[in-house]
């Protein structure tokens, strides 16, 4: 489920709901400051290309590059773009 400023935050950063799902689906999660975080390394992009395919990966590429914070009751709190490596 998606929180209303994750809704707004999406929908201004351009990061489409198939992003969500694949970053939920085939993600690495940490965990930082009472929050798991989700994102995308290499590992999970290699299964991600295996999964949906090459040209599918393709459009999704560069939304793929986000992270989402979810709560412990499985909210989606917010999702941004990575422009830089995250440190935990």
């Amino acid at each position: 489920m998606l929180t209303h400023h994750a809704e707004v935050r999406m929908q201004q950063r351009g990061i489409p709901m198939t992003a969500v799902d694949a970053l939920l689906s085939f993600g690495h999660q940490r965990r930082h400051r009472g929050a798991d975080v989700y994102f995308l390394d290499k590992r999970a992009r290699t299964r991600l290309v295996n999964e949906l395919g090459r040209t599918r990966y393709r459009k999704l590429e560069k939304a793929l590059d986000s992270y989402l914070v979810v709560s412990d009751d499985g909210d989606v709190i917010t999702a941004a773009h990575r422009h830089r490596r995250l440190r935990f």
